[in-house]
Parts: C-alpha cells; sequence; structure tokens
C-alpha cells in the first residue's frame, strides 16, 4: 500500500524523490566560535615566529647596521667613526676596481646562470626514470655540490695550475702549457667552468623533482596525437616546468652575484684583479684593507642589485607563464 503523500511518478523512473524535493544545502557558514579563531592565530604566529625571528636577526638587523655603516669611515677597530654621508656610494660608483669587479661578476652570472639551467633540464631529461645507471649519475652530478667551495677551488687549482695535472700531461705529451689561472682569459674562463661545474648538479636535482610532478596522462595524449620528442617537451614539458624554471634561475643568478669563496681559492682574484669578482672586493676591503664603512657601501648596493634583479625575473617569468596559460 503507497503512502497518501507520496508523489506519482512515470513508470521506470528511479524512485529518488524529485529535484525540487531534495534538501537544499546551506550557503552560509556560520561563524567559528572565538576561542577557536584565537586558537588557531595562536598556533600560525607560532609556526611562523621562529623563521620570522631568524629573518629579523640575520638578515633585517646586519642591513640596518650595515646601511648605517656604509655612512661613515669606520675601520673596524677605532671607537669612533666619522660620519660622510653618501660620501661612500660617490666613491664607488668612480672606482675602477669596483667597475671591473662588476664586469667579472657579471660574466659569471650570465655565462653561468645559463648554463647551469640548460645543462640541468637537458641532463635531467635525461636522467628521468627509473634505472641503476641513472640513479649513478644523478649522485655523480650532484656530488661537486656536497663538496665546499674552498676544497673546490684548491682542487681545480691543483689540476688547472702551471704545474698541474693537465699541464703535465701535456707536458709529457710534447704539447705546450695552457696558462688556465695565469692569463688573464684563460683565469676567467677557467672560474666560470668550475661555477658551473660546482653549481649545475643542485639544477638537475631541482629539473628532475619538477619532471616528476607532471602526470604521465599528459605526455601519454601527446603520443597517442602523435607529437615527436621534441614537440611533446616544448609545448608540454616545459610549460608545465615554467615554476621550475623561474626558482632554478632565481637561485642561481643570487648565488652567483655573490660568489668569492671559489675565487679565492682558485685565483685569490688574480691575475692582476682580472677574476676579481665583487663579493670579493667587498671582504678584500673590509678584512684586509679595514674600510668597514666603504664595503657596507659596497655590499648595500649589491643588495639593492640582487633584489632588483630577482623581482625583473620572477616578473618576466610570470607574464610568461601567463602568456602561455592563455
Amino acid at each position: 500500500m503507497r503512502p497518501s503523500n507520496a508523489t506519482l511518478s512515470a513508470p521506470g523512473a528511479s524512485d529518488s524523490p524529485p529535484v525540487h524535493e531534495r534538501p537544499r544545502r546551506t550557503q552560509h557558514t556560520p561563524p567559528r566560535p572565538l576561542r577557536v579563531r584565537a586558537a588557531r592565530s595562536l598556533s600560525s604566529i607560532f609556526m611562523v615566529g621562529p623563521a620570522l625571528a631568524a629573518v629579523v636577526a640575520f638578515i633585517l638587523i646586519p642591513v640596518v647596521v650595515a646601511g648605517r655603516l656604509s655612512l661613515t669611515d669606520w675601520d673596524g677597530f677605532s671607537d669612533s667613526y666619522k660620519s660622510l654621508g653618501l660620501d661612500n656610494y660617490v666613491q664607488l660608483f668612480h672606482d675602477p676596481g669596483v667597475k671591473n669587479a662588476a664586469y667579472v661578476t657579471l660574466v659569471i652570472a650570465a655565462v653561468g646562470t645559463v648554463a647551469c639551467n640548460v645543462l640541468g633540464l637537458g641532463l635531467a631529461v635525461m636522467l628521468n626514470g627509473e634505472g641503476r645507471v641513472k640513479a649513478i649519475l644523478r649522485g655523480l652530478f650532484f656530488y661537486p655540490h656536497v663538496l665546499g667551495a674552498v676544497i673546490i677551488g684548491f682542487l681545480w687549482s691543483a689540476i688547472l695550475s702551471s704545474e698541474g695535472a693537465i699541464n703535465t700531461l701535456l707536458n709529457a705529451a710534447h704539447r705546450s702549457k695552457i696558462p688556465f689561472l695565469s692569463d688573464p682569459h684563460w683565469a676567467l674562463a677557467s672560474v666560470v667552468f668550475v661555477v658551473i661545474w660546482s653549481t649545475f648538479g643542485v639544477n638537475v636535482v631541482l629539473y628532475l623533482a619538477g619532471l616528476q610532478t607532471i602526470p604521465e596522462s599528459l605526455l601519454e595524449a601527446a603520443r597517442i596525437d602523435g607529437a615527436s620528442r621534441w614537440q611533446t617537451f616544448r609545448q608540454v614539458v616545459l610549460p608545465m616546468l615554467a615554476p621550475t624554471v623561474t626558482i632554478n634561475v632565481v637561485l642561481v643568478l643570487v648565488q652567483l652575484l655573490r660568489v668569492y669563496d671559489l675565487v679565492l681559492a682558485m685565483t685569490d682574484g688574480g691575475p692582476a684583479g682580472h677574476t676579481q669578482t665583487y663579493a670579493y672586493l667587498v671582504l678584500s676591503e673590509s678584512f684586509l684593507n679595514g674600510k668597514i664603512g666603504y664595503a657596507s657601501a659596497q655590499s648595500i648596493v649589491l643588495m639593492i642589485v640582487i633584489t632588483v634583479l630577482a623581482i625583473v625575473v620572477v616578473t618576466l617569468r610570470q607574464r610568461s607563464e601567463k602568456a602561455v596559460e592563455q
């Protein structure tokens, strides 16, 4: 016997109630109790607090102190110092040593950023997937990053010096020696090569991580549509790796703009300052020449340049990603 208020339905229709009789979902979410919101706010502050304290202690306070010292002639030892206003900054832009160091740094940063990302991406595509050989090669490429920059510098200095391993082999083969570290052009090229060799392993790892996030269904769809490997890479893989490319470019660029330890161990800025980077110059002015005020002005300018370049790179990459999505 059917209930008197049952809804009549056509034969063969389902027994589910009509749509207009289904209970509607409420759009309004009741406000959370004040106690819950306060607990969440406190937990957020507790989690962010240590990182925020580290940023203030190791970044903001040193920047403020360096900015204050950059307006003085402090030598790092005296109890008093004289305020110079902006004289250190004016001197900086007329200093030929600064111009030479800026040129060397830009060469290392530009060539190194392009090379590290091209090598890292290419090797990551080749080593993506399973296999014992691929796993061993990943470890080998990442191994230089485990070593300290000073160790790498001394290692390559021993290999490339006039009495090093390569020139010893050339001498044994009755070939003329190559002035890897004594000729200005060869020395800069050697530094750039070692910088790339010691850096690109990290990029390989980051690009491999990015490749793991690409859904296999997209690659399979491209294969079904008849796309070649190059077409799949250019139209599917590369757009999906756009955020990883941005991160890699910014990380490498920032790292190479402040490289100094490897140069210190390999060439000590020589010959005749032709491999002297900007960060190396800051350390020389501060610790060797006792010009803490002048070195602080140089470091403030370097920080501004790095910040501006990072913002420009991120902005350009975001515009490129939006253009690809559209």
